[in-house]
């Protein structure tokens, strides 16, 4: 699937990369299945560069517009999870 992740030009290089990361995760979390501890590692990291509630669901509205996967259903599932690992189903 191609397509681009919603990136503030503001950001730093590393701040890009952190942003870039978690939306990985959340791919994979699809595709593939996550540790949860890694995923919320990577919430986190990602929550330092984007703090604003508003900020990170306009960015999670663009992600999902583009590929499909939705960051508040994975981080929904990650805050009740009682496995180590989670896989959203289709």
């Amino acid at each position: 699937m191609e397509y681009s992740y919603p990136l503030n030009p503001d950001w730093t290089t590393e701040e890009m990369t952190i942003v870039v990361q978690f939306l990985e995760a959340i791919e994979r979390a699809y595709e593939k299945g996550i540790d949860t501890l890694e995923l919320k590692e990577k919430y986190h990291n990602f929550k330092q560069v984007v703090p604003s509630k508003g900020e990170e669901k306009r960015l999670g509205l663009d992600f999902e517009k583009a590929s499909g996967y939705s960051a508040y259903k994975v981080m929904q599932l990650v805050k009740d999870a009682t496995t180590s690992k989670i896989k959203m189903q289709p």
